[in-house]
């Protein structure tokens, strides 16, 4: 009588436990909006946009490239203060958005300064999804975008 008590003691376990997917409740859905470059002034460019997680799982943003750029660089502002950072979470169900006094890119060594009106192409790289390929358009210098990024 003991064994199968036991046996089903197990197997009710195991499947408790295969249920608790942690974070693992399904795929980071990705999309990103709102992207923008104000026209470069110097060698250096800042890029912004929101990238949007649909999904069940959070992911992290974890690097980026673009051909106009040397280098472009993840940076977050603490306390004011403008950082490179290793990775920036986007939250499962929620968006990371990268805004001007905030986090943001940063494009180094630019290679040509693209004019208001072009388009700069960037590969956006995460921790668990594939990399997504975004256009962003360059605007005037002083553009400030009314959606408050």
């Amino acid at each position: 009588m003991r064994r199968p008590a036991a046996a089903a003691l197990i197997v009710a376990g195991a499947l408790a436990l295969a249920g608790c997917g942690g974070s693992d409740d399904g795929p980071a859905d990705l999309s990103v909006g709102s992207a923008y470059m104000p026209q470069p002034v110097s060698d250096m460019a800042a890029g912004f946009l929101t990238i949007t997680n649909e999904g069940d799982s959070a992911d992290r943003l974890t690097s980026v490239s673009s051909d106009v750029a040397g280098q472009v660089t993840v940076h977050e502002t603490v306390d004011g203060a403008m950082q490179e950072a290793e990775a920036l979470d986007i939250p499962a169900h929620g968006s990371l958005v990268l805004e001007s006094g905030g986090n943001h890119l940063m494009f180094e060594q630019l290679k040509r300064k693209p004019k208001q009106g072009q388009k700069v192409t960037v590969e956006l790289r995460f921790d668990r999804s594939d990399p997504v390929t975004v256009e962003i358009p360059v605007k005037p210098a002083t553009y400030t975008p009314k959606t408050g990024h």
